[in-house]
C-alpha cells in the first residue's frame, strides 16, 4: 500500500500538463468603447493585477504615512536606549495599523468614488484608476513641502506645471518621501531632547562621584523609562504622529 502513493504522485505530475492543455483558454481580447477608450479582457486584467501586487509593499511604505511613523518610532527607541525592545516586528506592526488609522479617510474616498463604481460596472478600469489617484495625490500634496516639489521638478525637467495638482506621480512620490523623512527627523529630534538631558545629568553625577567605570547608560535607562511612563509617552507619541497629518 505504501508503494501506491509514489506511483499516484508521479501519475498526477504527468497528467497536470495534459489537463491544462485540455482546458479552453480564451485569447486575449480588447474591447473598444463608444468614446474611443479600450477595455482589456479579464485575463489580461488579472495578469496586470497580479503584477501590481508586487508593488503593494513599496506603495504602503512610500505613499502613505508609514515612513514617518516607523522612522519616529525607531528614533524614540534609540533615544530611550533600548536596543531590541520593542522589537522591529512590534514597531512595524504599530506603524502599519497606525497608518491604516490615519489613511482611513483616503481609503474610504477611494472605495466610494473608484472601487464601488468599478465593481458595479458603472465606470471603466481606467476611470477607476484616475478616481483612485486623486485622493492619494491630495494626501501626498498636503504633506509635501513646496521646496521639495520644486527641487524634483527642476531635476526631472518637467514643464508646464502651474499648480501642485498638475505634478505627475513620478515627481510627487520622491518629493513626498523627502518631506516625510525631514518631518520624521524633526519630530524625532524633539523626542530625543528630554532623554539626552537625563543622560547628561546622570553622566555628570557619576563623574562627580568618581564612578567613571560605571556606564551612564545603565544608570539612566530606568530613569528614562520612568519618565516615559509617567508622562504617558506612548499616548503622546501616537497622538503627535496622528496630529502631524492634520487629524
Amino acid at each position: 500500500m505504501k508503494s501506491f502513493w509514489p506511483l499516484l504522485l508521479v501519475a498526477v505530475i504527468f497528467l497536470i500538463p495534459d489537463l491544462a492543455w485540455a482546458q479552453d483558454i480564451s485569447a486575449v481580447t480588447v474591447k473598444t468603447n463608444p468614446d474611443g477608450t479600450q477595455e482589456y479582457s479579464v485575463t489580461l486584467q488579472i495578469l496586470a493585477i497580479m503584477t501590481a501586487l508586487t508593488f503593494i509593499p513599496a506603495m504602503v511604505i512610500m505613499m502613505t504615512s508609514f515612513t514617518r511613523i516607523i522612522v519616529v518610532l525607531a528614533i524614540l527607541r534609540q533615544a530611550i536606549g533600548l536596543q531590541q525592545s520593542p522589537s522591529n516586528q512590534v514597531l512595524i506592526g504599530i506603524s502599519l495599523f497606525l497608518s491604516f488609522f490615519i489613511m482611513t479617510p483616503v481609503f474610504n474616498e477611494i472605495n466610494q468614488n473608484a472601487l464601488q463604481p468599478y465593481m458595479n460596472e458603472s465606470i471603466t478600469s481606467m476611470e477607476a484608476l484616475d478616481r483612485a489617484e486623486a485622493p492619494m495625490k491630495a494626501f501626498m500634496l498636503s504633506q509635501t513641502r513646496l521646496t521639495d516639489l520644486e527641487t524634483f521638478l527642476d531635476i526631472s525637467g518637467t514643464e508646464n506645471v502651474t499648480a501642485p495638482e498638475q505634478v505627475p506621480l513620478s515627481v510627487l512620490i520622491p518629493s513626498f518621501i523627502t518631506s516625510e523623512l525631514k518631518t520624521a527627523f524633526q519630530i524625532g529630534f524633539m523626542l530625543f531632547i528630554p532623554f539626552l538631558i537625563i543622560d547628561l545629568v546622570v553622566a555628570s553625577v557619576l563623574m562627580a562621584m568618581g564612578m567613571m567605570m560605571l556606564s551612564p547608560m545603565i544608570v539612566s535607562l530606568p530613569f528614562k523609562l520612568m519618565l516615559f511612563v509617567l508622562v504617558d509617552g506612548w499616548n503622546l507619541t501616537m497622538s503627535t504622529l496622528a496630529g502631524s497629518f492634520g487629524m
